[in-house]
C-alpha cells in the first residue's frame, strides 16, 4: 500500500528546504511528507554528520534525500543516517545542476538505469526505512515514452516500489537549473500512464503543481501522490494551509497563528547563537496575495539580518499585516 503521507509532499529544494523551513511547513500541515535538501553521500561520510542530518522531531514525517552514484558510498551514507530516524531515504535522479552533473549523479543517472538499481539496492540493504527514487521522465534526446518505463522496470526489479517523477525532461546541456524547471514541457499524461502500466507501484507526480486544487485533481485521476515544489516555498499559506483536507483532516491553522507558533522555535534558535534571518527567509511568502504582504516582507527582509534582530521584529512585521486595509 502507498504511504499515505505521500498524498502530498513538499519537494527537496537545494538551499531552501533546510530544517528551519521544514519546521515552518510542518506548522501548516500535519500530514504532508517533507523532504530534506539533497545531501551527497560523501558529505555524510566525511562531513559534519550532526549538522547535515539533525532535525526536529516535530518535522515527522520527513524524508532524507541523498545524492550520489557509487553504491558503496550510498550504502555507507544510508547506514550512517539510520540513527537519525528518518521516515524514508530517497535517491536524487532528477537534479540537472552543473555541480550535480560533475559528480555524476542527479538527472544524468537517467542514462544508466542499471547503476541506479545497484545504488538503490545497496541503500535498501542498510536500512529498514522505505527507499525511494525521484527522477525525471528523461534527459536530452531520450524519448520519455520509451526510456521512462524501462527505467521504472529496471529499478523496480531491484525491489524499489516508490517513484516520484518530475514530469519534465532535463536538458543537461544548454539550460540552466532554473530553465530546466520551467522550459521543458510538462507531460502529466505520461506519468499517469506509468501508474496505469505499473499499478502495483507507488507513483507520485512532481512539476508545475501550484495549488491544492491541482493536487486533488491529479489524485482523483489515480496517482498515489503529488509533490509541490516552489509554490510551497513562495506561497506556503495557500499551498499548505488546508492541505490536510486531502486526508479528510480539517487541520487548517490561520497564518497569524503559524507566526505565533514559530516564536518559541525562533527564540530557541536565537538563544543558541543563531541569526533571525536564517529562519525568517523561509517565512517571507506566508502572506502572499493578502493585504499587508509587502510590509511583512519588507520589515523582515530589511531587518532580520541585522545584529540583535529578534522576536520584536517579527511583531513589527506582523503589525504590517494586521494594519493593512482589507479590500472587498
Amino acid at each position: 500500500m502507498p504511504n499515505e503521507a505521500h498524498r502530498l509532499s513538499v519537494a527537496p529544494m537545494m538551499d531552501w528546504t533546510d530544517r528551519h523551513c521544514r519546521f515552518f511547513h510542518r506548522l501548516m500541515t500535519r500530514r504532508a511528507m517533507l523532504y530534506t535538501e539533497m545531501v551527497t553521500a560523501p558529505a555524510i561520510i566525511h562531513g559534519p554528520k550532526a549538522r547535515l542530518l539533525d532535525y526536529s522531531a516535530e518535522e515527522h514525517p520527513v524524508a532524507l534525500q541523498l545524492g550520489g552514484s557509487d553504491p558503496r558510498e550510498l550504502a555507507q551514507a544510508t547506514a550512517l543516517a539510520r540513527g537519525w530516524g528518518y521516515d524514508e531515504v530517497n535517491l536524487n535522479c532528477g537534479c540537472p545542476s552543473d555541480r550535480v552533473q560533475s559528480g555524476c549523479f542527479g538527472a544524468v543517472l537517467m542514462e544508466n538505469p542499471p547503476l541506479v538499481a545497484d545504488c538503490l539496492r545497496a541503500m535498501a540493504g542498510e536500512t529498514d526505512m522505505p527507499v525511494t527514487v525521484k527522477c525525471r521522465i528523461g534527459v536530452d534526446d531520450q524519448e520519455p515514452a520509451e526510456i521512462l518505463p524501462r527505467f521504472i522496470e529496471t529499478v523496480a526489479a531491484a525491489g524499489i516500489r516508490h517513484f516520484v517523477i518530475h514530469a519534465r525532461k532535463a536538458w543537461l546541456q544548454g539550460l540552466s537549473p532554473k530553465e530546466n524547471r520551467e522550459i521543458p514541457p510538462l507531460d502529466y499524461p505520461l506519468v499517469l500512464a506509468m501508474k496505469q502500466r505499473f499499478p502495483e507501484l507507488t507513483i507520485c507526480l512532481n512539476g508545475g503543481v501550484a495549488t491544492l486544487d491541482q493536487a486533488r485533481a491529479l489524485l482523483d485521476q489515480g496517482l498515489d501522490g503529488v509533490m509541490i515544489g516552489r509554490a510551497a516555498y513562495h506561497d506556503p499559506g495557500h499551498a499548505l494551509i488546508g492541505a490536510d483536507a486531502l486526508w479528510g483532516d480539517d487541520f487548517a491553522p490561520d497564518a497569524h497563528a503559524v507566526v505565533q507558533a514559530m516564536k518559541p522555535y525562533i527564540d530557541a534558535h536565537l538563544s543558541g547563537g543563531g541569526r533571525l534571518h536564517q529562519i525568517t527567509r523561509h517565512m517571507l511568502g506566508l502572506f502572499t496575495g493578502r493585504p499587508g504582504a509587502r510590509g511583512w516582507r519588507r520589515v523582515l527582509s530589511e531587518g532580520a539580518s541585522r545584529p540583535g534582530a529578534g522576536l520584536a521584529l517579527i511583531d513589527r512585521a506582523l503589525a504590517e499585516v494586521q494594519a493593512a486595509p482589507v479590500t472587498a
